[in-house]
């Protein structure tokens, strides 16, 4: 039991409370109680109790998209077009994966992520080369939130073009990737104390036969699994509806994949009545705003979405494109592309902004009755940060001084099911590192492997 005190607290609760001077008292895993410094203190005089001065408390961070594999390519696709983004550097990057390979950019991406403040994550489509065992193994070992997908696909090209094929080592049939998703979901789900959730992870519509869509759509209804899904990312994915002379949300509708138990991912390309099948169906969306403007797909519809009352997360994506797992990063720019896309700077606020880090994703993944805000009977999940800095000060909104100043690196302490993953600033369940020497060594040999050594090391010489 630890009583956290004099701190301003940023609560995300129902009334968006924000408690100057407060405190929080965690026993086991919950928030057992919460309010000012002075009142908590007279209830608990007894307790251990951490002094906070001049830090802001947030609920611990949601990113409803990330690939973990991906860390271990951080920069070596950098300034490409998508086709040769993916078809010329990531995929055949990523079909020279071993498990081993894939257990270590789990273990650098799940480090990144909780020393910047992310308590909890949804990996996308974890492919069966990468080793699930080692995903799971790695969450369970630092003590995060995860929500892995396990990839499903039966088709190994992208949209309706032949021309961009997967690497052989990515292709995978109904057996390995749905069946084997089922598999894994019976082994790890619901482990680590409820940390560990598997989902399924489909491919982009142009990688499943309508036939593979409709059977995971069953399974995730009778199972209770849900399923994420990259959509409506770039033309090329909107030129694939309209062959089926349907529109994005049309098509999904069609193999059934709208609802509340779905999250599509990046959903640039959308028509109005796309946004409003949406919000009848209660299909979640995460926005990734670095990773679209990076690849030049696009700028997603945000406004509109928000507006017609989706629910929208935010995700960082992968490291190759964006190239950062710090999802306080992601939020500022998700507050400001929007306001140049639209010449309206009122159009998204840092509140609205911190609420699809925080309530939003916790919705998006199920689990808001546990995590994304700090209320009483709640899981402890929460974040520290020093502001105590010369670059942070001074501030006058707590919300907008984390949304538009504070970076990860601003972060101190992270609490996840009431224990003290960060700790002044360092990890205290994975050794750094041993994880960043171990994620280099690998990532270069990845690279040698894949026979891209001279085209990854950019476009000056190296002497």
């Amino acid at each position: 039991m630890v009583l956290y005190i004099n701190a301003t607290i940023v609560t995300v609760n129902p009334t968006r409370d924000v408690i100057l001077d407060g405190a929080i008292f965690v026993k086991d895993d919950k928030i057992a109680d919460l309010g000012k410094t002075v009142a908590l203190l007279a209830k608990y005089p007894d307790e251990k109790a951490a002094d906070l001065t001049g830090r802001i408390i947030i609920p611990g961070l949601i990113s409803t998209h990330m690939h973990t594999a991906q860390t271990l390519l951080r920069g070596a696709a950098d300034d490409l077009e998508l086709v040769s983004w993916l078809c010329e550097r990531i995929w055949v990057l990523q079909g020279n994966f071993t498990a081993e390979d894939g257990y270590a950019a789990a273990r650098i991406s799940i480090a990144e992520m909780l020393l910047t403040g992310t308590t909890c994550f949804l990996e996308s489509m974890f492919a069966d080369r990468y080793g699930f065992d080692g995903l799971c193994k790695a969450v369970e070992e630092s003590g995060i939130r995860g929500c892995l997908g396990k990839i499903v696909m039966d088709i190994a090209t992208y949209a309706k073009d032949s021309a961009w094929a997967m690497h052989p080592g990515l292709v995978e049939d109904r057996e390995m990737s749905l069946l084997g998703a089922l598999r894994m979901h019976e082994k790890w789900d619901k482990a680590a104390n409820d940390r560990i959730r598997v989902w399924f992870g489909a491919r982009t519509p142009g990688g499943v036969s309508d036939g593979l869509y409709r059977e995971m759509t069953a399974l995730s209804k009778e199972k209770n699994i849900p399923i994420t899904m990259h959509c409506a990312e770039v033309k090329a994915d909107r030129d694939f509806f309209e062959s089926h002379s349907q529109t994005p949300m049309s098509y999904c509708d069609s193999v059934g994949l709208l609802g509340p138990s779905t999250v599509l991912v990046h959903m640039v390309h959308l028509d109005d009545s796309d946004i409003a099948k949406l919000a009848e169906t209660g299909t979640h969306v995460a926005h990734c705003p670095t990773s679209n403007a990076k690849l030049a797909s696009g700028i997603c519809r945000l406004p509109e979405l928000l507006s017609s009352g989706v629910n929208v997360g935010l995700g960082t994506d992968g490291a190759p494109c964006n190239n950062t797992c710090d999802l306080l990063q992601e939020m500022k720019l998700a507050a400001i592309i929007h306001k140049a896309k639209s010449y309206d700077p009122t159009i998204i606020s840092a509140e609205q902004v911190l609420e699809m880090a925080t309530i939003n994703g916790a919705k998006a993944l199920g689990l808001e009755s546990s995590i994304g805000s700090l209320d009483v009977g709640k899981k402890a999940d929460f974040v520290a940060i020093d502001m105590r800095r010369v670059h942070l000060q001074p501030y006058f909104s707590p919300v907008s001084a984390v949304v538009y100043s504070v970076t990860g690196r601003d972060v101190e302490l992270v609490v996840v099911d009431g224990k003290e993953i960060v700790k002044g600033g360092r990890l205290q369940t994975m050794n750094e590192e041993e994880i960043w020497i171990e994620a280099e060594k690998r990532s270069h040999e990845i690279v040698e492997r894949a026979g891209l050594t001279g085209k990854v090391e950019g476009r000056w010489p190296l002497k």
